[in-house]
Formats: structure tokens, sequence, C-alpha cells
């Protein structure tokens, strides 16, 4: 595989742009407005931590529990409406968005949060394509668990 391949796969991958890619950029960029190291509110680095934890720790738990993955290029066994799943239906993803927000407060930047929308509605077509997925796997079951668990925000959105 040609070192451009292996470029284009590696910048491919959800999790590579979200937890490198986008950080290292978006620092970049706050350092070149700022005209210098930007002024970082470091008190929003936890939100970071969780964002990335949440997405990790949930990955692992339906690689284990659900199979499947990464991501639907190989669907899950079964509906996983446990754990993490009982509260919303997308909780890796929400990790992704969670982790995004943390950095566009912990850099209070405008850009990032220009990201950060940009990968919510990413996210959400995603989801909806997700989603047909899965009720075509999983038919009445799938639409039941829809309907008790939100996509989300628990018990909002």
């Amino acid at each position: 595989m040609s070192a451009l391949a292996r470029a284009r796969k590696w910048i491919g991958s959800t999790s590579n742009r979200t937890f490198i890619a986008w950080p290292v950029a978006l620092f970049a960029a706050e350092a070149a407005l700022q005209q210098g190291l930007p002024d970082v509110a470091w008190w929003w680095l936890p939100v970071m931590a969780w964002g990335y934890l949440q997405y990790k720790l949930v990955g692992t738990y339906r690689n284990r529990e659900g199979g499947g993955g990464p991501g639907q290029k190989v669907p899950p066994e079964r509906i996983l409406d446990v754990g993490p799943y009982r509260f919303v239906r997308n909780p890796m993803y929400l990790g992704h968005l969670i982790f995004l927000a943390g950095l566009a407060l912990a850099l209070r930047s405008w850009l990032a949060a220009v990201v950060l929308a940009g990968h919510f509605f990413w996210f959400h077509h995603h989801v909806r394509r997700d989603e047909e997925r899965l009720t075509d796997l999983f038919g009445d079951t799938y639409r039941d668990y829809c309907r008790r668990v939100k996509r989300w925000i628990p018990g909002v959105l």
C-alpha cells in the first residue's frame, strides 16, 4: 500500500479525524489566529476526556455484547438495549460530539464550534442511514427500540 493510500485510509477513520486530526488542526488554526499559543481553558479538558472515554469504552462494550463493527461495515448480531444503549441509541457517536464540544470550549473557538456543528449534522445523517439498515435487519424489534430510546439525549432527542 502506498503512503498516499495509507494516509487516505488513516484520515478516512472518523475516530482519527475526531480525536487526532481536528484537535491538531484547530489548535494550529487558533495559534495562527491568536498569533501565538492559544489561550486554553484547561477546565474543559475533562469534557474532552469524557467524550473520548465514552467512545472508547462503549465501543469495547458494543463489540463484546452486540458483535459487529466497526461502524456498520459488519452489522451487529443483535440489538443492544442494555448498558449505555438503554439511555441513547448512539452513545459512541455522542462521545465524538462531547469530545468536540469540550475542544470548542477549551479553545474558546468559533472555528471549533463550526466543526462541532458540522459533525453533528454529519453524524445525524450517518445515523439515519444506520437506522434504515438496522430496521431492515431487525424489523419491528428495532422500531420498538427506537420508540423507547432517544437518538441523542436521554428522554429528549
